[in-house]
């Protein structure tokens, strides 16, 4: 597997620990946030980076390449918060912590800005990334806690959340957090108190992403080891009983097109075995080749781009064999887990 992807296998467990070490001092309420300005990263970014070079808005859109279901994450559940009609585009106010305990080569961050580069991040607290959000003029109505892997600090989500209360933003902003379902940290580190304000914070939702569609693609993806894409689904359920509003992304690359149709009606299968609707709340997405991939590509990867197209027509296919059309068509945010 590790010729494959060109990478040695990453021990997830040593790794996390280091980086939560590197990017987070929780006795000081401090993490390690990207600064965007002179990385490769802002090469791609639509609009100049903002709050100090720690933040960038990002335009989240409905509309996908033909073959490809719309997203609407987090445009939906946003909008549906915040009482606006759900539109084609979203605006939303990104910070990026600086580690992630994997490397998914199709990842549009360099991964650089994923290793506590001293110099291109800041030590922060959630007050600070807060106030130069409310400095900015014409800020979105939507913060996305991102990364990385912000659940490496899983305590930026309650320090975030204390702090837009305090500021009297609960309610008139929506919160919004990635996770790449790699560890348990959100239940290790967080106690009660922090577990009970996250559920109860009025207007936050939360994205795990499912880094492949078996063992055998998650680990292609990744560079982790394939057993830890079985632990994805149970972390996701985890989310699910503490009563999250939780959705899903899944990416569908993988080295080899061989028995796919089936291999994906497995992982909607194993889907289904977490929350009968569950693969109604999931998103596929589509891999693009942003400026930090093109140096990764490699011919087995050029070549998965292609084997997605054909894994997203068996994703389809499979809803509409297990979904009646009127479940299909309604909102994301409708779809009860």
């Amino acid at each position: 597997m590790a010729t494959t992807v060109g990478l040695p296998v990453i021990d997830t467990a040593a790794v996390s620990a280091r980086y939560r070490e590197a990017a987070g001092r929780p006795e000081e309420r401090r993490l390690l946030v990207t600064d965007f300005r002179g990385s490769q990263q802002e090469q791609d970014l639509t609009d100049p980076t903002n709050c100090d070079g720690l933040g960038r808005v990002r335009h989240f859109k409905r509309s996908t390449s033909s073959g490809w279901p719309l997203n609407p994450l987090p445009i939906d559940p946003a909008s549906r918060f915040l009482g606006l009609a759900p539109d084609d585009m979203l605006r939303a106010q990104v910070f990026q912590n600086a580690v992630c305990n994997w490397r998914c080569w199709y990842c549009f961050v360099p991964f650089n800005l994923l290793s506590a580069h001293p110099k291109h991040s800041r030590w922060v607290t959630a007050e600070e990334l807060v106030d130069l959000y409310l400095a900015e003029p014409g800020r979105p109505q939507v913060i996305d806690l991102s990364g990385g892997q912000p659940d490496l600090v899983p305590e930026w989500i309650p320090w975030t959340m204390r702090a837009m209360r305090d500021r009297g933003l609960e309610g008139s902003v929506y919160l919004w957090s990635d996770d790449n379902l790699s560890n348990d940290y959100f239940w290790q580190y967080l106690g009660d108190a922090d577990l009970e304000l996250i559920r109860t914070f009025r207007g936050y939702g939360r994205v795990g992403c499912f880094k492949g569609f078996d063992a055998e693609s998650f680990a292609f993806n990744t560079a982790a080891d394939p057993a830890l894409f079985d632990q994805q689904f149970e972390l996701f359920h985890r989310l699910i009983d503490l009563g999250l509003d939780v959705y899903a992304y899944a990416t569908l690359t993988a080295p080899s097109a061989d028995g796919i149709a089936g291999r994906v009606a497995r992982f909607v299968d194993r889907l289904q075995s977490v929350s009968p609707l569950l693969p109604l709340r999931v998103v596929p997405l589509e891999v693009q080749v942003f400026t930090p991939v093109e140096s990764r590509l490699s011919p087995v990867r050029r070549e998965s781009l292609v084997h997605q197209r054909r894994a997203v027509e068996a994703w389809m296919q499979e809803l509409e064999n297990r979904f009646p059309a009127e479940l299909r068509g309604l909102s994301i945010t409708d779809i009860a887990l």
